[in-house]
Parts: structure tokens; sequence; C-alpha cells
């Protein structure tokens, strides 16, 4: 299965290894954005060693080095294109330059390159698509947690309707085009299905509002009102009723992939491989599993400890003199140990790392005959491995989270805590039965001190979905017994932002659901019997039997032809009667895994880790490659958070302090995405007393490589330079 990370990894290689000048060396020149992305999947070691001297920023003061050419690794901004411009306008500050967009270049700025000083300079123009986060290898993210107050948060009042939707199309469109970049990246042009709610209308800045409806079909027009032949007025004005946000970004995508197939005709064809289907939902769909308490190691972690970004993690680690200092570990694909064990159970990932810690004794002979039999054994013999530093650090960092988790679920009463939870999410007791008693187990910890509000925020928006509302008495009682301040209230209360009912009258039915949860079979722990919804979509997906009118397609959808025999899996032995469909076995290991279908999952709002896990598992037992992207990922902690803010458009968010930007009005994109990616210039160097005579090169970030670069070298590679650029005067020619 193609990894996200080692694609975007070895596209970045590609194109650093494509710019070969005449003397060997380049400049690598990037923005702060690419940098970022860049930096995500290389180091800085690994970039020097495919011979870049140095590696510079765009928006700094650069001594010009007219004797190397420079390779700029940038997003496609007019403040970017000033800076090529301006470096080229007079004496040029490199000798050649070797243009990489992040993503694509629009046709102004295209022109203006071709029309400036700097077009007789250029060497190279290439577009990457690579303008997204490949966080994991089968996960990837817009980055843009702000998102999430921009497709949810409800207008401030009834004139704010239209400039909150011009703002929140202005998102869309810019998150259309990530995921479209995710497509060409993986050179995939999928099938788009998105998902249509049953039980609400469009939510947030997009809920039907006479500011934003067109205006409708005049009066006296009687052929608008038959179905067969509306007029084009009378469709306008009925499309804002369905414009929920997973259809505006999946008619968005579409846009934006045909559009790139007319400029590369072979987007996208893969004989060896089906076509892949692409599902865009948003956070609405499921409103249970942002809330409830998981218990596979990843998803646990970043609930209960402080990771910064699902990432960063400080812990005490003991040195090979016996002294704890604070060290910062970093929990990426790099860590074998931490992707063997992340999607399992706690109490299975526990017992995973002693056993391979108690081999890795066997391995290396350290104790003769001991073994660690718990978690505290562990501690005292890693004080005792100063010779294997590495391996030590590894074992040390995931004992101390699996410590510091174990001791919170004890603490914090996570076990009567997460079965209500689960009789909530599932609407099932442990035994399969209907609760009858979820007040009487659900009252007793909303009343104790020793449960955190946190948790009470949990607990009760679990039960208000449960019982799809309750009366509005009854939901100020349950606020009282939790002892909920009023913005932990406003976090209840921001489920109707997505949806959610939470108040129920006598009259009041039952909301028929289209989606259900699958039911936990008997080797799930009790503890985590709910699967998130987008399990179940994706099943539906695979056999066929997803609700067209719950996620219809874009365009076309795929044919009824049979599957080539290539592609088919074999049918079991035995009984068709008793065997399982075909995608519930898991992948054989002789698979050709290179060519199994894809599907791409993308959820606007926010990714829980328990979907993020069970799109691995689903891999696995589908034999699929699925991803799975969102604008961010999100812990429960964190979610909680944005739900007191959200009525506020954010304000006081971690994301957005300051809340929402204002809106702009109907602008074109580039000034929207100028606005996105500005960058301050940093200062210009003050000039310094007369001195020795500078060298003719600015001190490199890789001095080690400098001496290699002769002087001779660079002079015959400039004289070439120009010899080369009197040749292919007319070659760039835009």
């Amino acid at each position: 299965m193609s990894s996200l990370i080692t694609t975007v990894r070895n596209k970045f290689l590609e194109a650093i290894r494509s710019v070969n000048p005449p003397g060997r060396w380049k400049i690598l020149v990037v923005d702060e954005h690419s940098q970022k992305i860049l930096g995500s999947v290389l180091k800085q070691f690994d970039i020097l060693e495919e011979n870049v001297t140095q590696i510079e920023s765009i928006s700094n003061y650069r001594d010009p080095q007219p004797g190397l050419e420079a390779m700029y690794l940038i997003m496609p901004t007019n403040q970017n294109i000033d800076r090529v411009i301006q470096d080229f306008s007079g004496t040029p500050q490199y000798a050649g330059v070797h243009l990489f967009f992040i993503e694509g270049l629009s046709e102004p700025l295209f022109n203006r390159l071709g029309s400036s000083p700097a077009e007789p300079h250029l060497r190279t123009l290439q577009e990457l698509y690579i303008n997204f986060r490949a966080i994991e290898a089968q996960v990837f993210s817009v980055d843009s947690p702000e998102l999430f107050f921009s497709i949810y948060s409800p207008p401030r009042n009834e004139n704010s309707y239209r400039a909150a939707r011009d703002r929140l199309e202005e998102d869309i469109r810019f998150t259309s085009k990530v995921i479209a970049n995710v497509c060409i990246t993986l050179n995939e042009n999928p099938y788009i299905r998105y998902y249509v709610p049953a039980n609400h209308p469009p939510l947030g800045p997009l809920k039907p509002h006479a500011s934003t409806r067109p205006p409708p079909p005049p009066e006296n027009a009687t052929r608008w009102r038959t179905n067969l032949a509306r007029g084009d007025t009378a469709r306008a004005y009925e499309s804002v009723e369905t414009d929920y946000v997973a259809k505006l970004l999946a008619f968005m995508v579409q846009s934006n992939l045909d559009e790139y197939k007319k400029q590369n005709a072979n987007f996208g064809k893969n004989d060896a491989r089906p076509r892949a289907t692409l599902i865009i939902t948003d956070r609405s769909m499921d409103m249970m599993a942002p809330f409830l308490h998981e218990f596979t190691y990843q998803a646990m972690a970043n609930d209960l400890l402080p990771i910064e970004n699902g990432t960063k993690y400080t812990y005490k680690f003991q040195s090979s003199v016996g002294a704890y200092e604070d060290k910062t570990a970093t929990l990426s694909d790099a860590d074998n140990v931490w992707t063997e064990v992340r999607h399992m159970h706690m109490r299975e990932a526990i017992d995973k790392l002693m056993a391979d810690f108690n081999k890795f004794l066997e391995e290396n002979a350290v104790f003769k005959g001991d073994n660690a039999a718990n978690l505290n054994d562990m501690k005292e013999m890693l004080a005792n491995l100063p010779q294997f530093q590495e391996q030590r650090e590894k074992f040390s960092l995931h004992l101390s989270m699996a410590q510091e988790c174990m001791g919170i679920f004890e603490r914090d009463k996570l076990p009567l805590v997460a079965n209500v939870e689960q009789n909530c999410a599932t609407g099932l007791t442990a035994e399969g039965k209907t609760p009858k008693h979820l007040v009487e187990e659900m009252v007793p910890l909303l009343d104790s001190r020793e449960v955190i509000n946190a948790n009470k925020v949990r607990i009760v928006s679990l039960y208000i979905q449960f019982r799809e509302g309750v009366p509005d008495e009854d939901r100020r009682r349950l606020y009282q017994h939790a002892r909920l301040s009023l913005a932990e209230q406003d976090a209840v209360n921001a489920l109707t932002s997505f949806g959610v009912r939470i108040s129920r009258g006598p009259s009041d039915k039952d909301i028929k659901k289209k989606l259900k949860p699958k039911p936990a079979d008997d080797s799930e722990y009790d503890l985590s019997r709910y699967k998130p919804l987008i399990k179940t979509v994706i099943e539906e997906c695979v056999t066929d039997k997803l609700d067209t009118a719950l996620f219809p397609y874009v365009k076309e959808a795929p044919s009824a032809v049979p599957i080539p025999t290539s592609l088919r899996s074999p049918p079991p032995a035995g009984s068709l009667r008793s065997a399982k469909p075909s995608w519930h076995r898991a992948a054989r290991p002789n698979a050709t895994v290179e060519n199994r279908p894809r599907i791409l999952v993308f959820v606007a709002g926010g990714m829980t880790y328990s979907e993020i896990r069970e799109v691995y598992q689903l891999s696995t037992s589908l034999n699929k490659d699925i991803y799975i992207g969102s604008t961010h990922v999100v812990t429960p902690r964190h979610f909680v958070d944005d739900l007191k803010v959200l009525e506020l458009g954010g304000v006081g968010s971690r994301a957005i302090p300051n809340g929402l930007a204002e809106s702009r009005g109907q602008r074109p994109y580039q000034e929207y995405y100028d606005d996105k990616y500005y960058t301050k210039d940093g200062p210009r160097p003050q000039p310094q007393p007369k001195a020795v005579a500078p060298t003719r090169t600015a001190t490199p970030k890789a001095p080690r490589l400098i001496p290699t670069i002769s002087h001779d070298s660079s002079s015959s590679a400039t004289s070439s330079v120009k010899e080369e650029k009197k040749k292919r005067k007319g070659l760039f020619k835009f």
C-alpha cells in the first residue's frame, strides 16, 4: 500500500534531484509554509545530502550568489512571485532559477513570470500538487482547525448571513483544492459521493436564509412548478435547501479534477487498479464519536495525555546516571513500536510492550533468566540499560504513556463513566439489552466530585443524543446535577448547530436514522462496543449497499460492468449460504497489494482518532487501500472546548483566539489564497563596519559542503550558464 508520507517524500526528492546545475551544487529557497510541508517528511540532513549547499527563506534578506543556481520551493502567491521577480531585477540573485510550486500556479501569475526580468533566468517551472499534510501513512490533514467554526458557527445576526456564507465558500474552495492535491498525488480521478443528511437542513452559514437565497421565479410563471420542466431560476431558488457543506465541497473537488484532467489527459489512468471512490462527509454525521472515551492506545493517549498536535509528548526519562530529566518525544510513523501498538486496546498494547521488552532482554542477554512481569518491573530494568540508548528511549516513552493513561483511567472513574457512555452511544447494554436503568447509573456520576466536569459534559451530550432530545426541565436538572458552568452548558447546547435535537416535546416522534453503527461482536471489550459510523459507510460502499439518497454521486456512478477476472477474489470453498462475504476476509499474504482498489474519505469539521483507527483496520479486513483526511484531527477535550465558543465564532479558542476574521465579501480566489499564505519580510541586515572583505559565497548552513565548490568550478559554471542563457533565451516563452 502506498504510504502518503513516503509518496510525498519521494515527490520532494524527485524534484530536488531533477535540478542538476552545471556546477553540481544548488541552493534551496523555501517559504514559511512550504518549509512546514517539506519538514514534515524530510529532515534537513536528507535535503543537504542532495547536493544542496544551504536552505534559505525567501522572506529573509539573502546575499547574492551569482555562481550558484537556486531551486525555489514555494507557494504560488502574488507575494512570492514579486520576490522571485525582485531577485532577478538588476543584478541577478543566482545564476539561474528552478521554480517548483507546491500546487497549481494561476494563469495571471504564470503570465507575470513570463513577462518579467526573471524569465531569461528560468530553467524549470513545475507544479507539484502536494499542498496537504501527510500526518500518517493513511491519514492527511488540511491543518486548518479554524474551519470548524467557519462551517458550524451560526451567523451572529440576521444581517451577517451573506458575509458568513461568502467566508465559508472561500474556505470550502480552498479545502476542495487540498483534496484535489491528494487525488492528483495518488493519480486518482475518483467517483465522488457526498453526505446528504436526512434529518436536518444545511447548517451554520449554509442554513437557508432570505439574504443568501437567489431571487424567486416570477409569480405568474407556472412552468417552474412542474418537476419535469423547471426553469434555471426555480432550480437556483430551491438549491439553497440542499446546500450541505459536503455537497458544495464535493462539486468543487470534481470541478478541480475536471480542470486538471483537461491539461493532463493521462490523469487517473491505471489499467491495473479499479477507479477509486472519494466519500465526502462532515462532522455532523456522527456526533457520538467525538465524545466517547476510547481505549485503544493512540486514541486513549491523545484524549488523556498532554500530547501536542498528536505527535509531541514530554515525559520523565531516567538517564544512565539515574537522574530524571524531561524529554520530548515525537510520535510518528518512524517509531516502529508506536505503529505496531497504536491501534491496539490498551490492555493488548501493554501486553505487547512487555512481550517485546522481554524478547529484547533475551536476545541481548542483559538479564539472566529475568523477565518483566509488569510495568514497574520494566521501569526498574530500563534504568539498567545505558548501553541500549535508542531502545531504552522507545520503551521508556511508551511505558510512561501507558502508566499515565492507566493512572488517569482509575483516578477519574473511567470504567463507570465509559460504561454509561457506551450504553448511550450503542443504545444497548454490554449484554445486548435496552438500557433501562441508565438514569440511575448516570446521575451518581454527575453528582460525584471525583468525576471531572469535562467528562460530565460528555456524558450529558451522549445521553441527550441517545434520547433524541429531552424536555427542557430535564436538561436543566442534568446541568444542575453535574454542576456545569455556563460555558459547559453552552457546549451541550451547541449540539443544535450540528443538527442534533436537544429539546423534546410530548408530540415529538423518534427520528428514523438511515445510518446505524454496526453491532459489536462477542470479541469486543465492553467499554469499546461503539464503532464510528464511518465504518458502516465504508463497508456499505464496498458492498455497493450505501444508500444513493444518503450518499449520491456528483457525476456518474460506477457502471454495472463485471469486474475483470484478474481483480476478482476467488469464490470461497464450501457452502455459499454459510460463507462470509469476500470483503470480510483478511488479505492473503500473496495478494497483489499494489493493485488494491482505493477508497478516500474526507470528514469536514474534524476527524477522531477512533475513525482513523477504523480506516487502518478496514484496509486489512476489506483488502482495500483506504485513506482518511479532514480539516484537522479532534480530541474529545479540544472538541468540547471548541463547542463552548462555537456561538462566539471561535473567540477564545485554541485555533483562533480572536475568532473568525471579518468576511471580505466575494473576491477572486487568488486574493484569499494570498492572504492565507502571507508572510512578513525579514529585516535587512544592518550595515557593518568595514573589515576584512567577505568571501565569494555567503556563510552556508552546511559549511562542510562549501569547500568542495572550488573557485574555478564556480567561474566556469557561471560562464557556461551565460552561454546556455544565450542559446535558451527563446525557450521560455509563456
